[in-house]
């Protein structure tokens, strides 16, 4: 019996160390993989760490960008109002223009009213000089060639 109690304790004994470095085994691989999975990790968190770091310097940029373009956009809306203030006066003064250029040929066409009816005055008078004159010709005429009045037979 002996011998059975020693076959059974060196069986018990082999399976429990067989049971043991089987344990010993999986967990020494499993802590492997944890050991792999937490380097990872690191890595992971500190590639994160550059790429929030790379973003929070592209978002300070794109802030500056937008502070520059909001200034800009101020200056060309500023340039803008004076250029508008400009043109406004600039219509304000051709309106006053063009009512005074109105005002001015309203007073050429009574210019020219006047110059028509002093024309036709003028042209009145001409036809009555030539009426005149159409008889001093004649007057003129007899007294040149006094032949003419003393032997109207010759004429």
């Amino acid at each position: 019996m002996n011998t059975i109690i020693k076959i059974g304790i060196i069986l018990g004994g082999g399976v429990g160390a067989y049971g043991m470095g089987s344990f010993m085994y999986n967990m020494g691989h499993d802590m492997t993989n944890m050991t792999k999975s937490v380097g990872q990790m690191t890595q992971d968190v500190h590639s994160m760490a550059r790429n929030m770091n790379g973003m929070a310097g592209n978002m300070m940029q794109m802030a500056q960008s937008m502070v520059e373009g909001q200034k800009k956009m101020g200056d060309d809306f500023s340039n803008v109002a004076k250029d508008m203030n400009v043109m406004t006066r600039s219509m304000a003064s051709m309106g006053n223009d063009m009512h005074k250029m109105g005002g001015q040929i309203a007073q050429m066409n009574d210019n020219i009213k006047n110059m028509n009816g002093s024309m036709a005055q003028m042209s009145n008078d001409m036809s009555i000089m030539n009426g005149s004159m159409s008889g001093m010709r004649y007057d003129i005429n007899k007294f040149t060639k006094p032949e003419n009045i003393m032997m109207p037979w010759l004429r």
